[in-house]
Formats: structure tokens, sequence, C-alpha cells
């Protein structure tokens, strides 16, 4: 009987050892791939984003023809479920996702394979293929998310599948839930956003949100508040409109204006009447709940080991992931290129954003913002690229008034050729007018911020 009992413990210590080890080893490697800054030719970024540099670096030349390739074979094959409904497509859940879409979205296809072929080849109406608005999207936009989310799709498990949002979960509860109204491991998701893309923070978000971790409240609060702008991009939008030199207080700045928002922006509406219920097809697959005399360390730490053990196989983590990447690259793509496209076409060729930005040029004269005029042209651009604002501000005189431009440009977070996109086509219940308010309560919010804090501290 006694050799019975050791070999059983001794077995379950092997069994505890393996389960600490699935959730050690994974759990690291993910925070060093996505939460770790790196610098990086000269930028502060993550191991996700210096793999993406490289590959997009290496396939520059290729990866706009690749890109095309992408948005033909998503009209194809959205063109042929439509008229053909093949059955290895309409029996396949993914597939028939993915192809077997509405009206609005084959036209959104359509009619961004036509804005790639025309921004390729240079031919038709120059609004739609200049550098400003088709370019933009394809030669920046797109081949960043392609290869960002090659990386992330399948190494995104190793941050979420292994234990690691159990544990910080348990840790930072205290503090996410009455400073945020969130769940602690939405922690992870606003350092995956900080340290490398608002993008990569959404995908998170949405994955949680698919998988019955998130509320609905809780999933729409995360993605439209959390998707904070990483430190190398502001860092480039700082050397835009010439405050490389002040990044350090321009940084700060914004990540008060964000935090005092975050703590906002979850009380009032849309966003605090969402409800808070799970994803009806999974439901709810989480309880944060603590037993009485048990730490947080330890619950966090029996919770993630638990979660380690239950994780999937490495051939379904990868399937999965090619999954995730096809379903980015073409789903999304396309809908990037053609309301991307669009987005830019009506800010740069249309007086749409400097008339419903007119209100603003009282409350900058009245906020002492010098060249009131223009930097009101900038507030409202942002929704359809957080790098209109910096671009278009670059050519104004006053210091301050770029400082402000470019501070508020990466406070407003919602804009519609990339966060704004991958939001609408994910599961979360976020509507475009919705974003629109949540974009509007943002700029109310953070603008007075950066204001202060430009004038008091430092100008």
């Amino acid at each position: 009987m006694e050799a019975q009992a050791r070999v059983k413990q001794e077995s379950e210590t092997a069994a505890s050892s393996g389960g600490q080890l699935k959730f050690l080893i994974p759990s690291l490697i993910g925070v060093l791939l996505f939460l770790v800054p790196i610098k990086f030719n000269g930028e502060i970024t993550i191991g996700v984003g210096i793999l993406a540099s490289l590959l997009n670096g290496y396939f520059s030349a290729y990866i706009p023809a690749f890109i095309i390739f992408i948005l033909g074979l998503s009209t194809a094959g959205t063109i042929v479920t439509k008229i053909f409904k093949p059955s290895f497509i309409m029996e396949s859940k993914f597939f028939k996702g993915l192809f077997d879409i509405g009206m609005f979205g084959l036209a959104a296809r359509l009619f961004g394979f036509l804005v790639g072929i025309l921004t390729i080849f240079e031919v038709g109406p120059e609004f739609i293929w200049s550098r400003n608005t088709g370019g933009v999207v394809l030669y920046d936009l797109a081949p960043v998310l392609m290869t960002w989310f090659l990386f992330a799709g399948i190494l995104l498990p190793l941050l979420v599948e292994f234990g690691l949002m159990e544990f910080i979960g348990a840790l930072f509860q205290k503090i996410m839930r009455p400073l945020f109204t969130l769940p602690g491991r939405s922690s992870i998701d606003t350092l995956a956003s900080w340290m490398g893309a608002g993008t990569v923070g959404v995908l998170v978000t949405t994955k949680q949100y698919d998988e019955g971790y998130y509320t609905k409240r809780e999933a729409a609060v995360i993605a439209t508040t959390f998707s904070i702008a990483s430190i190398a991009f502001s860092l480039i939008v700082a050397n835009v409109v010439g405050l490389g030199h002040m990044f350090i207080p321009f940084y700060l700045t914004v990540s008060v204006a964000c935090v005092v928002a975050a703590v906002i922006m979850p009380r009032i509406p849309p966003l605090s009447r969402k409800p808070d219920t799970y994803y009806e097809p999974v439901g709810q697959k989480i309880d944060e709940t603590i037993p009485e005399g048990v730490s947080k360390v330890k619950w966090g730490w029996e919770q993630a080991l638990n979660k380690a053990r239950t994780a999937p196989s490495a051939k379904k983590l990868l399937s999965d992931g090619v999954e995730t990447i096809l379903d980015i690259w073409l789903g999304l793509i396309p809908l990037v290129m053609s309301l991307g496209a669009l987005a830019l076409i009506v800010a740069e060729y249309t007086p749409v954003f400097d008339i419903i930005s007119y209100p603003f040029v009282p409350i900058l004269e009245w906020m002492q913002v010098p060249e009131a005029g223009a930097a009101a042209k900038t507030m409202l651009v942002g929704f359809a690229d957080m790098f209109l604002p910096p671009v278009i501000g670059s050519g104004i005189e006053s210091e301050l008034t770029r400082f402000i431009v470019a501070g508020l440009s990466l406070t407003q977070l919602i804009y519609m050729s990339e966060i704004g996109i991958l939001i609408l086509r994910s599961n979360i219940p976020l509507s475009f007018g919705e974003l629109f308010i949540i974009f509007i309560e943002r700029t109310i919010i953070t603008l007075p911020i950066i204001v202060l804090i430009a004038h008091l501290f430092v100008f």
C-alpha cells in the first residue's frame, strides 16, 4: 500500500510539474514576443513587430502585388460562392463564413479589388489611386496588417491559451474592476496594444469575446478604450510634426489623457448601455470570483495550471492560427482596401471634415490655441485615419498647436482605415454610428487634458 501511495504521489508531482512547464514556457515566450519592448532599428517595438518588419523589408517589392492577388481571390471566392454554392465551401463552417456573405460585403470586396488594381497600375481617376488615398492603404496600411497578423495569428495562442490571462487576471482584478469596470485579464490586452499595436489588442479582445471570456460590454470597452497607439507609432507621429525632441513629455501627455478617458468612457453611453452578457454561441467561460481564504497569487496560479493542462494541441493551435490569418487576409484586407480608401478620399477631396470640424474653431480659440482655424481642420479627420491629422497639421507654425494636434490624434483611437473596420467585422456589438459617437466623446474628453498639460507643463 505504501508503495502504491508513493507511486501515486510521484505521478501527481510529475503531472503538476508538467502542468507548470506547460504554463510557464509558452507564456514566457508569449510575453517576450508581445509584451516586452525592444529597440530595433532605432524604434521601440516588440518581438512580433520585429518579425513583421523583417518580412515586410525583405519582400516589400512584392507585397503590394500579393495583396492584389489576395483581393482578387477574396472577390472571386465570394462571387463563385454566390452563384454556384460549391459544396466544399458550403459544408465548411470556416469557408462558408468567409465567402457566403451579404451584398454589402461583396460590393466592398469588388470595390477594394478595383481600388487595388487602379492603385498599383496608377490608372483611372487619380483621387482613387493617389499616394494619399489608395496608395496609403495599398503601400502602408495593408502590408503592415498582413505581416503583423501573419505572426500574431500563429503566435497569439502563446499569450492567451496557456494560462497567462488567468494568472494576470487574478492579480489585477482589484485594479481593473474599480478603475475601468473590466476583468483583470484585460490588462494583457492593454499591454499588447501599448507595446505592439492597437490591432493586436483588438485581435486579443475579439478572440477572448468569441471564446466567452468577456461580456459584450467588456469587449466593447476594451476594443474602443485600450487599443492605445504603440510607442513606436507615437514616435513616428511625433517626428512627422517635428516634435521628436519632445517625445517623452509628448507620450506622457498622451498616456495621461488615455488613462482619464479609460476611466470615464465605460461609465457613459453608448458603452455603459452594453449588456453584461456573453457571446450567445459559447456562453460564459470564466468566473473571476476568488474563494475566501485563498490568496490572489495562489488562485491565479491554480487557474493558470488548469488552463495550461486543457490547452489545445499544437496541431489544433496551428490550424486555428491559419484560419485566423486567412480570415484577416481574405476578409479584413478587402474591407481595409475599400472602406479605408473611401474614408481617405472623403478626407482628402471633399470639405466634409472641414465643415463638421468648424465648431472646434471657437473652442480652440477659447483654449488659447494658436492657429485655431488650421488646428480645427484636423480635429475630426482622424476618424478616417489616425495618420491624417499629424500629416495635415505638420505645416502649422506653432509648436504648441502641433503638439496638441498630434497628441489628440493618438488619443482618439477609433479610425476607420484600420481599427474601426476590424471592430465592425468582429462579433463585438458595436455599430458604425456608435464608433463615431465614441470617437467624438474621446475627442471631447482628451482635448482639454492635452491642451491643459501643454500650456502648464510643456510650453
